[in-house]
């Protein structure tokens, strides 16, 4: 499978993850929507309307419920044109619902460390999935460099691995869902489970500097490769019930899809560093 193939596989399967967890299910914009702090001057200036009456109408959620809707149509919308989309086929129609669907992603990313009190790792642990839209747009650019290329992503998989190393290895609150994953998956005990946590965050903080190191950057990368479908493959695994087997994988594949990419995109950086050896 060529390098770009892989790339653009990877952006659908972001795109597609987003896109069935906002049509289906639920994404934090009521943490915008709701910010009495932020909104109130504006919901009772312009509007007229107190904030008790705004924040409590059923109009409201009904338009909360349409905006998360129409976001997972542009999702969906993005991942149909990332298929389509090629050098050769390079159509600004085609261009248009990536980009957004880029800037969507850092404004969810956005909300999302909102909604963790504003840990800036919430923010950064997601740089794969909002960054990769625009490497993959890059790549279609006439004056695309793959060793530039390259490196972007070396950039994006370092900080997503250090910022997720960062709530496993305790520097923020350790998330309950991390723990709860790891004592369903292995049936461990909570101390146990902790402690793995741990040792998996140092791993995490030492790939992000091993994957710029020539010598060792391969390794680095099939450690990155094996941990990132792990932990993506991990959301199903541990939610997976035999007696609701449809509903299990319909509330947690899309977690699974859209997470793939974090060990994918280590991938496609392994077989740059493959082509490497073999060319010298």
């Amino acid at each position: 499978m060529k390098k770009i193939d892989l790339l653009k596989i990877t952006v659908f399967l972001i795109f597609l993850g987003r896109a069935w967890q906002h049509l289906f299910w639920d994404a934090p914009y009521r943490t915008f929507f709701w910010d009495e702090a932020l909104l109130k001057p504006i919901v009772e200036g312009w509007f007229n309307v107190s904030w008790t009456e705004y924040a409590t109408s059923s109009n409201t959620d009904a338009f909360v419920q349409l905006f998360i809707r129409s976001k997972g149509i542009l999702y969906l919308l993005a991942a149909i044109c990332t298929l389509l989309i090629s050098k050769l086929n390079n159509k600004r129609l085609f261009r248009i619902p990536i980009f957004l669907g880029g800037i969507s992603l850092i404004i969810l990313s956005i909300l999302l460390t909102k909604e963790k009190f504003y840990h800036v790792a919430q923010f950064f642990e997601h740089s794969i999935q909002f960054g990769l839209p625009f490497v993959f747009l890059y790549t279609l650019k006439e004056n695309y460099r793959e060793s530039k290329g390259v490196f972007i992503i070396k950039i994006l998989i370092a900080i997503t691995f250090f910022s997720h190393g960062l709530y496993a290895f305790g520097a923020y609150p350790v998330p309950g869902k991390f723990v709860d994953m790891v004592i369903n998956i292995l049936g461990c005990s909570e101390s146990i489970a902790i402690t793995l946590l741990y040792i998996a965050g140092i791993l995490d903080f030492i790939l992000a500097v091993l994957i710029f190191i020539p010598k060792v950057a391969k390794y680095a990368l099939i450690y990155a490769v094996i941990w990132g479908l792990l932990t993506a493959l991990a959301r199903i695994a541990a939610n997976f019930y035999l007696d609701f087997p449809l509903q299990s994988l319909h509330q947690n594949l899309y977690e699974v899809i859209y997470r793939l990419p974090h060990g994918l995109v280590p991938l496609i950086v392994l077989l740059r560093v493959k082509i490497n050896l073999k060319n010298k």
